[in-house]
């Protein structure tokens, strides 16, 4: 007899700061659904997109917000080497492995564990050959959102068998006190240079130096300008991974800065992971608000810290390996820190 049982509801849980900052976070892809901070009228301002989705399976909601693994971005041929032995993945877009398959951690029902005022650890269990990946994968992810209007992610992993691990999350960010067209963002990447990508966004050749190209965010321009040159040279924009600056490695200065149109709000994003996604949003469109609206297009911005792309199949790419063993933990982390100003 089929199983006509429904699913239980998601599971939701705000973290406060104690100064004004919440942060809410669902237990179906350990998904950030919401993170707020005071402004200094007084006001709270929502800094990254929602949608209405509660059910892990409406296309509504892609990725947004999500903890994605067990590989985040791209995989070419959907199938690597290791060892020695070439493992086959689930295919989810044009023959490649998206963010760890159709079935990837962003839809999975995350269990809340140790949570306090301001923090909260989910856990998940990934069987040996879940979405064709090698070993049983015990992963966490852990919030905590301080007083000094820092949120902090915490990914840990750990498996029983080697196997490429890279975990981030997915959320698109939109400082403005109206989520409209964000394309007069500021923003800033301290990264040297990009990876080139073929029209499937799989990286190709080596990496390349961002200088005198649109490619280069060292110093802080709009996001507008920066689309701009890239339609005057041929290319329809970002969705492109940059490795970051050595400088930035353990988080020792910020890897991004985005600021608001209105340049009241800013964000840094800090982590011990080497390279960064940026994702201009072009097609948001088809992502829906939590009202059930659409989105415009630019409605926000994907900077996903991370491994460089297809890195199972790059043992060139000039970074640490993304290859977990058994013995050992992986545990990289991001931080969110929100300044507000006049």
């Amino acid at each position: 007899m089929p199983d006509f049982r429904v699913p239980p509801p998601p599971r939701y849980l705000t973290l406060e700061s104690g100064a004004g900052h919440t942060a809410t976070v669902m237990d179906i892809g350990a998904t950030l659904l919401s993170c707020r901070v005071p402004m200094a009228d007084g006001s709270r301002r929502e800094t990254v997109l929602g949608h209405p989705a509660a059910l892990d399976d409406d296309p509504s909601r892609g990725y947004a917000g999500a903890i994605v693994g067990r590989y985040a971005n791209r995989i070419a041929g959907a199938a690597f080497e290791l060892d020695g032995r070439r493992h086959q993945l689930q295919a989810n877009e044009n023959g490649n492995q998206l963010h760890g398959g159709v079935d990837g951690f962003h839809r999975r029902r995350w269990q809340f564990d140790q949570t306090a005022a301001n923090r909260v650890q989910l856990n998940l269990l990934s069987p040996d050959g879940d979405q064709g990946f090698p070993g049983e994968v015990e992963a966490s992810v852990t919030y905590t959102i301080s007083a000094h209007g820092v949120l902090r992610i915490d990914l840990r992993a750990r498996s029983s068998a080697p196997c490429p691990v890279s975990l981030s999350n997915h959320a698109y960010f939109n400082l403005d006190a109206r989520h409209g067209d964000a394309r007069d963002h500021l923003l800033q990447l301290r990264a040297p240079a990009y990876a080139p990508v073929d029209d499937q966004l799989i990286p190709q050749g080596a990496l390349v130096p961002v200088e005198d190209s649109s490619y280069d965010f060292r110093a802080a321009k709009s996001v507008r300008a920066a689309l701009d040159a890239a339609a005057a040279a041929g290319t329809p924009g970002f969705d492109h991974a940059w490795l970051l600056s050595s400088q930035c490695a353990h988080g020792a200065v910020p890897a991004a800065r985005l600021q608001s149109s209105d340049r009241t709000l800013a964000m840094t994003i800090s982590t011990s992971l080497p390279a960064i996604q940026f994702y201009d949003g072009r097609h948001l469109h088809t992502l829906h608000d939590r009202d059930g609206r659409p989105y415009p297009s630019y409605a926000g911005f994907a900077l996903e810290p991370e491994y460089l792309p297809d890195s199972p199949n790059r043992p060139d790419w000039p970074q640490p390996s993304c290859i977990l063993r058994p013995g050992t933990q992986m545990h990289h982390f991001i931080e969110l820190a929100f300044q507000a100003s006049a």
